[in-house]
């Protein structure tokens, strides 16, 4: 915490410097803009001010919608998120012609929200091993999902769109990684649906087990056409698309064990029926 808050008052203290000076050489407000954007230390230190300000918004719709979060959760999250970051500077060499300030705020959102897709997807699972569910923890989670949904068919539009009036760019990545997370939220729904009829009966629910295989199978099976159809796409209108390789080959792998899960489970099935 003490480092944390250091940190936030350095950014602070630094920006407030560094708008001071530039305004301090111009005296105006247009001039000073237009000063600020073109100096490279000026912009980093904006860069830097601005990652706080959004570390800060994330503390804060942590707390609404998960309230504390578990060490398990933080693992997971910091895991994902050094992959994220990773295939993010990847996807900056592809695209290094479009770089800009609203190029990185897009990345930085898209990263925003990626966090938020995990951390559902985890507090969802953690109803299985839960007893006891408060109306709370359904509020929040109920919420979130609604208003993850929400923004990732809003920014799916919004690449359809741009793409239709401006030709392939940079949304056509946008486009794909919110189709993706609005699958990963229909994922959770189902998950949480049934979990959610699983805590009303007093009895384990049989069947429960089948539709969760189902839903992994029905939804790997929409990241893979995802994947290969970005895929085909960037090859023939942009180049190679590296930073997609490993998440396209998590998604291909998870949907062959699925399909070999249901494969093994009707034959399962089967063989009981038959004794």
């Amino acid at each position: 915490m003490l480092c944390t808050a250091v940190v936030m008052a350095g950014s602070l203290a630094l920006t407030t410097a560094v708008v001071a000076h530039a305004y301090y050489l111009k005296h105006q407000f247009y001039p000073t803009v237009v000063y600020l954007t073109k100096s490279s230390p000026s912009m980093a230190v904006l860069y830097i001010q601005a990652f706080v300000l959004v570390f800060l918004l994330g503390k804060f719709m942590g707390k609404v919608f998960f309230g504390q979060l578990r060490a398990a959760e933080m693992e997971h999250l910091l895991e994902r998120s050094w992959y994220a970051v990773t295939e993010t500077c990847l996807a900056f060499t592809v695209f290094r012609d479009d770089f800009s300030p609203r190029f990185v705020a897009l990345f930085t959102l898209l990263l925003f929200l990626k966090c938020f897709h995990w951390l559902a997807e985890d507090r969802v699972d953690f109803m299985e091993r839960s007893p006891n569910i408060s109306w709370l923890f359904h509020f929040r989670i109920v919420s979130l999902m609604f208003l993850l949904a929400l923004l990732d068919s809003l920014f799916v539009s919004h690449a359809y769109h741009s793409i239709l009036t401006r030709g392939a760019s940079v949304q056509l990545v946008f486009g794909f990684e919110y189709a993706i997370l609005l699958t990963m939220v229909l994922t959770i729904f189902i998950k949480y649906v049934l979990h959610s009829i699983d805590l009303q009966n007093e009895n384990p629910w049989d069947n429960k087990a089948v539709f969760m295989l189902y839903t992994e199978l029905f939804t790997g099976f929409i990241k893979v056409l995802l994947y290969m159809a970005f895929m085909t796409i960037m090859i023939k209108v942009h180049t190679f698309p590296l930073f997609a390789i490993r998440p396209m080959y998590l998604a291909m792998r998870q949907f062959k064990k699925a399909v070999t899960d249901a494969i093994m489970s009707r034959r399962a099935i089967r063989n009981m029926n038959t004794l």
